[in-house]
């Protein structure tokens, strides 16, 4: 007996082969149909990259940075496989779109491809929540800017703004929680999401069957048919060759940067987010004050409400672009205006003196941080020492340090350096009750600072303090 026929007995993989190779493409393959399986090409780099990234990853406020850097400057190809990573990141986005270009100049989301298009809209979604869930990981100055000011967008939404602001960060601060519950989506829970909608996708595409280039009905069922293998498996994997080949040429021409650490108490940082989000950005300079909730909810929500809606409201079963005014001049004014608003964010940048050049400083802070060498994390036997002896209000209040972002203004075990405050031995600064009253309300120099009102049970600041007498005697 063949291994063939073994296999064939036991699981029928000659009919899952003929299943999957042998669609009918009417019309013949053409090129305009690898988008989708290149998105599947960059999703498994995503993951592969993703594994190997996550080996060395620490999600926390005191190690997340440090071990990115580590990757980057220490571990054999870590900036390579980083900048694959971070490259197809951006590549993912800009091949969905073209897929959903593809599909909508096509009409390919009529005749009974409704869920179909629900479904790749949705996977759009997620994608662009895996890129933003990813930018924080990093945890330099960049991304924690850029993240702050998008959580803080989100609590604009009515009624449940102020809760999913609070459920991202882990808090009403940005620290540990919010980059573990980031991490947690990015490898978890939006990748299961993006697996269970590509399944579903994959089989609402096989259950309808290929659309077929845009023409009238008679036309396409005269048109010749051709099965998916073998020219149309030869266009996608010539495809992925190019995609493997564009990010290695760019993660090895030019490396993802990695600026300093975090610095929750510098306000002169100006973040920028991401290319495909830089229209957004712009977008919500022009709406301020009650208007607000106008530009930054409404608009936005009316438009995704219409393209995941579009099969239900556009229902001719005219496909050719040239008959279809409406829905291709609509196509074109939207992403017209979204190409108008990232060329206006940029040109405003650059015309804006103090802008531009705050923005170029922080670029070669960048450059000067990602050539610097890699200086590992100082551990004394002292600090080790403290460690172990901790009691359980000291270790309660070591975890309240860093949930309440402490340890973003002022460093792992409040040293400061790098910008950030260093404590004093608060045992004799602020003895008695002394120190629990300035904690609660800050005085006005503290305040300058950056420092807020630490709202926290009795209980729960006990801790922090006794935590906080261990760390800074001795010094």
């Amino acid at each position: 007996m063949s291994i063939g026929d073994w296999m064939e007995r036991r699981v029928g993989w000659r009919r899952l082969m003929h299943e999957g190779l042998d669609e009918p493409i009417p019309g013949r393959s053409r090129w305009a149909y690898i988008f989708g399986s290149g998105l599947l090409f960059v999703f498994m780099n995503q993951a592969v990259t993703g594994v190997f990234l996550a080996l060395y990853y620490v999600p926390s406020a005191d190690h997340a940075h440090k071990t990115v850097e580590f990757i980057s400057k220490q571990v054999s190809a870590g900036a390579f496989i980083r900048s694959l990573h971070s490259y197809g990141s951006s590549l993912m986005v800009v091949i969905l779109l073209l897929h959903l270009l593809q599909t909508y100049i096509y009409g390919a989301y009529k005749n009974r491809r409704e869920l179909l298009w629900l479904f790749g809209c949705f996977l759009f979604v997620l994608v662009l929540g895996m890129s933003f869930t990813g930018y924080l990981l990093p945890w330099d100055q960049k991304a924690y800017a850029a993240t702050a000011v998008a959580t803080n967008i989100i609590s604009e939404v009515p009624l449940v703004g102020n809760g999913l602001k609070t459920f991202l960060r882990g808090g009403t601060e940005m620290g540990t929680l919010t980059i573990s519950r980031f991490f947690a989506m990015h490898i978890l829970m939006i990748p299961a999401a993006i697996v269970a909608a590509l399944a579903l996708h994959v089989f609402l595409f096989r259950r309808a069957g290929a659309a077929g280039p845009p023409t009238t009905e008679d036309k396409l069922r005269a048109l010749p048919v051709e099965p998916f293998y073998p020219r149309q498996v030869l266009k996608d994997f010539a495809f992925g060759l190019v995609i493997i080949a564009l990010l290695m040429v760019l993660a090895m021409a030019r490396p993802t940067s990695l600026g300093p650490m975090a610095n929750p108490s510098d306000p002169t940082y100006l973040p920028r987010p991401e290319w495909y989000y830089i229209p957004i950005f712009q977008w919500l300079k022009y709406w301020s004050g009650p208007a607000s909730i106008i530009g930054i909810v409404v608009i936005p929500a009316l438009l995704f409400l219409l393209l995941f809606a579009l099969p239900f409201f556009d229902r001719s079963p005219e496909r050719r672009p040239h008959k279809r005014p409406i829905a291709i001049g609509s196509m074109l004014l939207v992403f017209g205006g979204l190409v108008w608003l990232g060329a206006r964010s940029y040109t405003e940048d650059r015309r804006d003196p103090a802008v531009h050049a705050r923005l170029l400083a922080q670029e070669e802070e960048e450059r000067r941080f990602a050539a610097a060498p890699f200086a590992p994390e100082e551990v004394t036997a002292a600090t080790s020492s403290t460690v172990q002896k901790l009691t359980a209000p000291e270790s309660k209040g070591a975890l309240l340090f860093v949930s309440e972002s402490c340890a973003g203004c002022h460093g792992p075990g409040a040293k400061g350096g790098a910008g950030l405050f260093r404590l004093p031995n608060v045992a004799t600064t602020f003895p008695g009750e002394q120190l629990k009253a300035i904690l609660r309300k800050p005085n006005a120099t503290m305040t300058e600072g950056g420092m807020e009102p630490i709202v926290l049970k009795d209980d729960d600041l006990d801790g922090v303090i006794a935590y906080l007498k261990v760390i800074t005697q001795g010094r």
